[in-house]
This record gives structure tokens, C-alpha cells and sequence, in this order.
């Protein structure tokens, strides 16, 4: 059966980190085994794709991110035979598999950086950034300002200071380097041949800098992703797909698109935000500000929606006004900050509220792009601030109400992180198990929202989307349209019952079916069309003309 080039545009991502979702072997820390076992469920939720945060060999200092071995699995994880049956068994079930691709950097423990600092004639030496002061590019902006002061570190072994835009540890590849560049290509292809769908591809703003810019964004850095993009485009037409990370303007993340020829898709970061901007402020204008300015993309290409990840809800896209309002609103408790951000899961930043949590993944799954759920996020998950950095978000998927919460039958104290055990979120009441037995449950919810987003995945993730502007500004409601299909989105962004008037007149004659009952509600007319919501309910209306 041909495979549609264009999946990833109506396809649902789960993004999952594997150190965090199953232990297979009893150690305390997830691994490919465990992950292979739990793929069933995984298939029954509904989604369609699987995103891992980095599996390679690290010191750990940023949760893997910091790679000290490209072509390898971290051995906490399993082995490289261990990852290919996952694989077998992932693509078996209809799922395809997304790794990390971490461009920008290595570890500082990576044998490159080894060699790089050895010498000064060393071949690797201009494979880093190097320069005999810290003066280099000033005025570029720190990204982690609450631990780092420069984006220069001083190497007493090297007798130079090295470039990074992230942590310390974190030494930036220097993409002048045509070695660097052709060495990426040849990692890339490692992954591709052992059978990865694509790559999410991390931090791609940063990967070179010139002096008297931000060394964001730069042209050269595009010519690099396009380079890498014809390669894989000659290697595998039409096969793989590229996912950015670029935490920017969504005018400043379309040239990432380019012209079809750079990312398949890219993140829409200020999005996000705004979504629960909306949501406390009870008006529809964030996201709709927001998604108007959002530039239209070359046909292949695709927005990728989410409402929280693994790291902290980024408030870099927003103004400082609108980062106060949400510290004031989402992070009252100083340990929820970090960085820029707010380091919480959904159901916790929205207080446990249900249907809050349950409209907020309604809009995700119906607007225009390819919606990224969080692991644990289905069953509504808690968190633990007090970890430090953002591990907080990423403790061990709550399974059972059992011993380790069914993560693994390790002893409890030999568990990579705390399992969540508050009375709110904590694992005896929140998992998988006692949901998968509740047909009212937030996971029973979830898997009709994408069972039901399914039948309609073309619509959803390729059609037109029209914004109404009702009067009742609590009240956000489009028309996603597609070849002849009609669905009409109202959501009430509201904690009280609201009435709206909806011109839909050039909808005239169409009878509204509801997609999760099959109810029949009244004929559109030339009349303003009046509907009821509860207090952030929401409807998906196909609109059929019969």
C-alpha cells in the first residue's frame, strides 16, 4: 500500500521520552523494552506518530541533549538491536518514529570536543568555535539566563574560549566547517537506513553566527538546512520528513519552509501561549491575532500545534505585558518559573479543571496544523516543580495505581526521578489503568476526540480555516473546509454558559450533524444562527446539505 508523501499533515504526535515511559528491564529508568511493550496502547490512544526525546549516549547534564555519541543508544536505554525491534514493532502497528536531531551542539565529554581541545592543530579543532577572547559577537542574546552570563566559556585545556548558545557544557559545531556539515549528513543517514520516519530537529536557529548580527536566523544558516534537505530529498524522495524547533515569530520561522525545499514542518511556538491567554482572559483575540498573522506556507509544509512539551511553556514570544499576565495567571508560585517560561504540565496549569483541559484539546486538535500531544497528558498528569530545571515534567509515566505507579519493579529509590504522588495528580489517582476502565475518564474522552479527528484528519489538516467574529468575544468559532467538507468549530473560552449569534449565511440550506453524537441540530437559514454552550463546551458540527 503507497504511503501518502503528505501523512505528516493529518497525522497526531505523541512526544514521549523513553528514560520516562516504561522500564523493561527492572533498573528504574525506561528503556526500548519497556517502550516496546507499551505500544499497544500507544495505538489504541489513536495517534499516529511517535516523537523521542534524545536516546543517545550522554552525560546528562541536559537530559540528552548534550550527546556524546551519535550513532549509538544511551545503555540506560537498551541497545541499538533493542531500538530496531522497537522500530519493527512501532511501523507494524501503523505508527511511524521521529528521533532527535541535536545540530547545533555536542556534549563537552563528545570524543569531537575531545580532540578539538587537545590542540590547536588538532583536525578537529575548527569543527567548534573558538576565539582568544569573549568579545566575539556581542549583543547576542543569552537564552539561559538564569545559568549562564556569556555565551563564551574560557578552556584552560584548549588555552581558548569556545562558542555555545546553550549551556556551558554545550560546545556549538562550527556549520562553516564543511567537514561538520558532511559529517551531520552521514549521522542522518545512519538513523534513516536503520528505518526513522525523520527527525526533529533541535535549536535550528543558532547554527552560525557572524559578527554584527543576532547569529539567529542568518542566510547561511538556511543554506545549510537546504543542503541537508536536498540530500535526504536525493537519498529518500519523498519518504522522510524534517520538523524544526525554531522559537520564533511565525514570520520569522516561514523562511524555514523556504520554498518547500528546507523543513516539512516547524513548531508554532506564540501560538501556544496565547491559547491559554485566551482561556484565563475569556476572549478570543490572542489566537486570533495570532493565527492572522501567521503566514501562509508552501502546500508540502505543515504547522506543528501544541499545548505543553518537555520543556518549560515558553514565554519568549510574547510581549512583556502579556509575559507578566501569564507568570501572575499560570505561575503564582516562584518555583513554577524557569528560564522564560513556566515549567508546568497542562492539567496543573489549568488547576485540574476538566473541561478546561478537555476544550484546550479540542482547539488543538482543530485548527489548522498537526497537533503534538505530551506524553501523560492524556490522562492528566501532574507535575513536580521542585526538581529543578524542567525534569519536573518528565517523571515516569503513571501506569497503575500499583507499585512505581506500573512504571517499573524496581525498588522505589533506584527511580531516575520521583514518582508524582500528590493527592491531585499523583499516580494512585491518576493512570492508565483505572481510566481504561471509565467510559467518562480523561483518556476515555481523548481517544474519542481522536477517533473522531480521524475520520476528519484531511479536513483538520490540510483544510481552509475561517475565523467568525461573533459579538460575544468569549466565544472563538471557524469554518475548516476541504474539498466540498464543512466542519464548523464553537468553543466557549468561558466558566459561564454563553449564547452566540453566528452569520453563516453563505451557509445556507446546510444541516449542522454533531461528530461525536450524530445529533441533527436546526438548518442554517439567512438568519443569524444561535447556538448554546456550557461553560467551556465546545461543538464540531459537519455541515451537511441533505
Amino acid at each position: 500500500m503507497a504511503v501518502d508523501p503528505l501523512w505528516y499533515k493529518d497525522a497526531v504526535f505523541y512526544e514521549l521520552h523513553v528514560r520516562s515511559f516504561a522500564d523493561g528491564n527492572g533498573d528504574g529508568i525506561g528503556d526500548f523494552v519497556g517502550l516496546t511493550q507499551r505500544l499497544d496502547y500507544l495505538a489504541d490512544l489513536g495517534v499516529d506518530c511517535l516523537w523521542l526525546l534524545p536516546m543517545s549516549p550522554s552525560p546528562q547534564r541536559d537530559d540528552g541533549y548534550d550527546i556524546a555519541d551519535y550513532r549509538g543508544i544511551h545503555p540506560q536505554y537498551g541497545t541499538l538491536e533493542d531500538f530496531r525491534t522497537f522500530l519493527q514493532e512501532a511501523h507494524a502497528r501503523g505508527l511511524k518514529v521521529l528521533t532527535e536531531l541535536v545540530l547545533n551542539h555536542t556534549s563537552d565529554q563528545h570524543p569531537w570536543f575531545q580532540e578539538a581541545r587537545a590542540s590547536r592543530t588538532s583536525p578537529r579543532r575548527d569543527w567548534y568555535v573558538w576565539s582568544d577572547t569573549d568579545q566575539g559577537y556581542p549583543g547576542v542574546r543569552i537564552i539561559f539566563r538564569d545559568t549562564e552570563r556569556s555565551n563564551w566559556t574560557w578552556d584552560p585545556v584548549a588555552g581558548q574560549y569556545f562558542w555555545h548558545r546553550f549551556f556551558s557544557h554545550q560546545p556549538d559545531l562550527n556549520y562553516d566547517n564543511p567537514e561538520v556539515r558532511e559529517e551531520i549528513w552521514r549521522i542522518m543517514r545512519f538513523w534513516l537506513e536503520l528505518g526513522v520516519d525523520g527527525f526533529r530537529v533541535d535549536a535550528v536557529p543558532y547554527l552560525l553566527e557572524r559578527e554584527g548580527t543576532s547569529c539567529e536566523n542568518l542566510p547561511e544558516t538556511h543554506q545549510v538546512l537546504r543542503w541537508l534537505r536536498q540530500r535526504l530529498e536525493e537519498a529518500y524522495p519523498h519518504q522522510k520528513v524534517l520538523l524544526a524547533e525554531a522559537n520564533m515569530w511565525p514570520e520569522d520561522v516561514r523562511p524555514y519552509f523556504a520554498n518547500g525545499d528546507e523543513f516539512h514542518m516547524a513548531f508554532h511556538f506564540p501560538l501556544m501561549p496565547r491559547l491559554f491567554m485566551a482561556l484565563r482572559l475569556e476572549d478570543r483575540k490572542p489566537v486570533v491575532e495570532i493565527m492572522e498573522r501567521t503566514p501562509a506556507v508552501p502546500e508540502p509544509c505543515q504547522w506543528g500545534l501544541f499545548l505543553r512539551n518537555h520543556d518549560e511553556l515558553t514565554l519568549e514570544m510574547v510581549t512583556d505585558i502579556e509575559r507578566d499576565y501569564m507568570w501572575d495567571e499560570y505561575a503564582k508560585d516562584p518555583l513554577a518559573r524557569l528560564n522564560l517560561g513556566i515549567r508546568r504540565r497542562l492539567t496543573p496549569l489549568l488547576e485540574g479543571d476538566r473541561r478546561r483541559v478537555e476544550l484546550t484539546n479540542a482547539l488543538l486538535l482543530s485548527l489548522r496544523g498537526s497537533p503534538f500531544l505530551y506524553y501523560g497528558d492524556e490522562i492528566g498528569m501532574g507535575d513536580n516543580i521542585s526538581l529543578g530545571d524542567r525534569h519536573g515534567v518528565r517523571t515516569p509515566m503513571q501506569w497503575s495505581g500499583g507499585y512505581n505507579a506500573g512504571f517499573s519493579s524496581a525498588d522505589t529509590d533506584r527511580l531516575h526521578a520521583p514518582l508524582v504522588a500528590n493527592p491531585l495528580y499523583g499516580y494512585p489517582v491518576v493512570n492508565v489503568a483505572a481510566q481504561s476502565q471509565s467510559d467518562s475518564s480523561l483518556l476515555a474522552f481523548m481517544k474519542r476526540l481522536l477517533r473522531v479527528r480521524r475520520q476528519k484528519a484531511r479536513l483538520f489538516g490540510r483544510g481552509t480555516l475561517r475565523f467568525l467574529r461573533p459579538a460575544n468575544h468569549r466565544v472563538l468559532a471557524y469554518v475548516r473546509e476541504l474539498e466540498g467538507e464543512v466542519v464548523l468549530v464553537v468553543t466557549n473560552l468561558s466558566g459561564a454558559a454563553q449564547a452566540v449569534e453566528l452569520e453563516l449565511g453563505e451557509l445556507e440550506g446546510a444541516i449542522p450533524v454533531e461528530l461525536f453524537g450524530g445529533s441533527l441540530f436546526p438548518r442554517v437559514s439567512h438568519a443569524p444562527y444561535v447556538l448554546t454552550l456550557a461553560p467551556y463546551g465546545f461543538y464540531w458540527l459537519e455541515l451537511r446539505w441533505l
